[in-house]
């Protein structure tokens, strides 16, 4: 597994997508899925940026192991931010108008919806959130 770690800031958004597209250019990932893959990575690294060490500021790491046979990549990000299960939280009722729905969870529900398989663990006091995606 590849990974890189930066801090959980906004202005790292940028090196981090770079790192994920340029591990996803040593696959035979479509361009449909690397689209997916990086908008997921993008909601995940924003969420923890924004949440994981408020008031202050920590690292996230970003894994990223592919396979050839199956086509699969898989993501993790970790951090040792306050302790949060994305998964916990329930789904937002799409069928609702944007005014009506509650605000909060579309990234999640997106990032679900366009992954193969999400998980979330408390691992030595740290979030690691592993998405995959089959290509």
């Amino acid at each position: 597994m590849n990974t890189l770690t930066v801090e959980a800031k906004i202005a790292n958004l940028g090196k981090v997508l770079a790192f994920v597209e340029s591990e996803l250019e040593k696959t035979d990932c479509g361009i449909k899925a690397c689209m997916q893959i990086s908008i997921a990575v993008e909601e995940l690294f924003v969420n923890v940026a924004h949440y994981a060490y408020t008031p202050g500021t920590g690292d996230v790491t970003i894994g990223v192991e592919s396979y050839d046979d199956p086509g699969l990549v898989e993501i993790t990000l970790t951090d040792s931010g306050i302790p949060y299960d994305p998964l916990s939280k329930d789904d937002p009722d799409v069928t609702l108008s944007a005014e009506d729905r509650k605000i909060g969870g579309l990234g999640i529900y997106m990032v679900k919806k366009s992954m193969d398989l999400m998980k979330y663990e408390r691992v030595d006091g740290k979030n690691v959130v592993t998405i995959s995606k089959y290509f």
